[in-house]
């Protein structure tokens, strides 16, 4: 689980697939985060610390890998099934009107999000992540074959402990330029090595992987007519390609793209700065004031 503490106060709230906990911190539009598997809130906390100072930042920990707490035997854990879990955890939290961003997996529940279950998004900003066929990205592709069965899952977890594993191309080395801190590459492995359920949840996710639903998804993004931003890396692995950013922003009617510099796939890792002043400029000129109420938060969801 996240372990940040910039990303603010620790929450949980009850959707019908089970418990999902979030930190919250700052005050103004609203901005919920998405992050992708094997990760948590923690891949947000630089881009948060700046954004906070004139917005309201909830980032929640998704089941997908990195969670502490498991979801209810039986959860959807496909793209569509994900999006509706987000969608869900909106309507619990009494959010509304929300600029989503999302990188890395969570790009792609992102997009179900806005096909599906728009009602509740003003804007949406995507960081690389997957999409069209890539999903998920050829290096790690191993993940659906190890998340299958529990001796693979345990092999993963155990290996995962270790610095020179995770900085394998097949782990988390081709995701940033310069490395993770220890503390939060800890809180990214440690729960799929320590928690059970944690790796109950992660195995059905990985059985649900299937690029059908991106490739589907990219058919129904033009109904989408709010602001979207790309902010994608000009990346030099082409793990997430910037041409996927341009075919993406061809499909929504209002979406622009921007270009980080000198960043891996993992932008927020990278250049925190400049996405967070991407974002901010975003919703800054781009997002209609009346579409972004400064609501609290349901007090039914604290801890």
């Amino acid at each position: 689980m996240s372990v940040s503490a910039v990303l603010g106060e620790r929450r949980i709230v009850q959707v019908p697939e089970g418990p999902i906990e979030y930190r919250v911190t700052g005050t103004g539009p609203t901005i919920v985060f998405l992050h992708g598997i094997i990760a948590n809130g923690d891949v947000w906390r630089g881009v948060v610390e700046d954004l906070a100072r004139d917005h309201c930042c909830i980032t929640p920990d998704w089941p997908l890998g990195a969670h502490a707490l498991k979801m209810r035997d039986g959860t959807d854990f496909s793209l569509p099934g994900v999006a509706q879990m987000v969608d869900r955890f909106l309507a619990a939290a009494n959010l509304d009107s929300v600029v989503l961003v999302a990188n890395d997996t969570g790009g792609a529940v992102a997009q179900h999000v806005v096909a599906d279950h728009a009602q509740r998004i003003a804007a949406l900003v995507l960081t690389p992540c997957d999409a069209f066929d890539n999903f998920v990205p050829l290096p790690i592709r191993h993940l659906r074959l190890l998340g299958r069965t529990s001796w693979g899952l345990w092999v993963l977890a155990q290996t995962l402990r270790w610095r020179w594993v995770q900085r394998l191309p097949i782990a988390f080395g081709l995701l940033t330029e310069r490395a993770i801190p220890d503390d939060i590459m800890r809180s990214y492995t440690a729960p799929l090595r320590d928690r059970p359920g944690t790796r109950s949840d992660f195995a059905a996710l990985v059985r649900a992987i299937d690029p059908m639903y991106t490739v589907e998804v990219a058919t129904r993004l033009p109904g989408f007519p709010k602001p979207v931003l790309l902010a994608w890396a000009r990346e030099r692995r082409r793990f997430f390609p910037l041409e996927h950013a341009h075919r993406l922003a061809g499909l929504f009617p209002d979406a622009t793209v921007e270009v980080i510099d000198d960043s891996g796939p993992f932008v927020t890792e990278d250049q925190p700065a400049a996405v967070a002043r991407a974002i901010r400029h975003f919703v800054t000129t781009r997002v209609e004031p009346h579409d972004m109420p400064r609501q609290p938060l349901s007090k039914q969801t604290e801890i």
